[in-house]
């Protein structure tokens, strides 16, 4: 009896086109960090082994070949490789591709020896600053108020304390910001909700006194400083004639104004009303309502209109 030959089955569309993706992935890494070189396992770990050993530069050089490793290989045998044959803790090795893909950067990696030069700890520290910061540092600029050669007199934990010290004030700064946009709005948003509110007789009148000191305001203006101004004009060029127009235009502008207004509240031209308004005389009423005589007074018929005896 002869064993069939089971023809191959396709892979599925979702198989293939995920197959596909990784290879892309895998040479896109290829070309960025492998330096026109195929993928051999070996040859990138012999490599990572030799550039651990050297300098900050080589380190970033080796950070690039565990990147390169971790992405083509399963994360069990990666895993495997860092520990069993370059003897790297998984978090060293979280570190140093953090490194390389941070200093090796586009918008950083032809700054990568400047940064070298500073030794790997310090690298290490400066990582969590923004790529635009460490661009202007290396540019002569500074970093939390060093320049690149304060970082590379000082001390690794004197640069770590300067570092955490900006990031605290920072953060302080930015915590500061952040409640005072939240009172802001809060305020704002009891505006609006009282804006909708019905007043009471008290808000009224404290309404009423604020539109009456916007008005004392206008007035004072119109009849101070503005005021002040055509009289300094006249003081100076002697005819006015030739500001007429212009100081006309003025003046015009402000009765605009003022008949917009008169015309959206439907205001009258002339004040109509008594001139003691009712809310003052409601005050004027309740205090003559509390008023009393003095003892010596009452009895004598003067609370009551009569004339007294003599």
């Amino acid at each position: 009896m002869t064993a069939e030959i089971t023809p191959e089955q396709p892979l599925a569309p979702d198989l293939m086109n995920n197959l596909n993706a990784l290879a892309e992935h895998q040479q896109a890494i290829m070309d960025k960090y492998g330096e026109g070189l195929p993928y051999e396992r070996e040859r990138i770990v012999h490599e990572a082994r030799f550039y651990m050993a050297q300098s900050a530069e080589a380190m970033l050089e080796a950070g690039k070949r565990l990147i390169i490793l971790k992405e083509n290989e399963p994360h069990g045998e990666f895993v495997n490789i860092v520990t069993s044959q370059l003897g790297l803790a998984e978090r060293t090795t979280q570190i140093m591709m953090k490194a390389s893909l941070k200093y090796l950067s586009p918008q950083l990696g032809g700054k990568a020896q400047t940064f070298a030069a500073l030794g790997k700890a310090k690298l290490y520290e400066l990582m969590l600053e923004d790529d635009e910061d460490l661009a202007e540092l290396a540019e002569g600029g500074t970093i939390a108020g060093l320049t690149l050669d304060e970082v590379d007199r000082m001390s690794v934990r004197e640069l770590k304390a300067k570092l955490r010290e900006t990031r605290d004030s920072l953060e302080a700064s930015r915590r500061l910001a952040n409640e005072k946009d939240q009172k802001i709005n809060e305020l704002s948003e009891n505006r609006l909700l009282n804006q909708h509110r019905p007043l009471g007789e008290e808000g009224i009148r404290q309404l009423r006194e604020e539109i009456g000191l916007v008005g004392f305001d206008v007035k004072a203006i119109l009849m101070g400083r503005f005021r002040e101004g055509l009289e300094k004009l006249h003081s100076h060029s002697g005819d006015m004639t030739s500001h007429a127009d212009y100081l006309a235009g003025l003046l015009n502008d402000i009765e605009f104004e003022i008949n917009v207004l008169r015309n959206d509240f439907a205001l009258p031209y002339h004040a109509v009303s008594e001139a003691v308004p009712d809310w003052v005389k409601a005050d004027a009423e309740a205090e003559d309502a509390d008023f009393q005589l003095p003892e010596h007074l009452r009895g004598t018929g003067q609370d009551s209109g009569e004339e007294g005896v003599l």
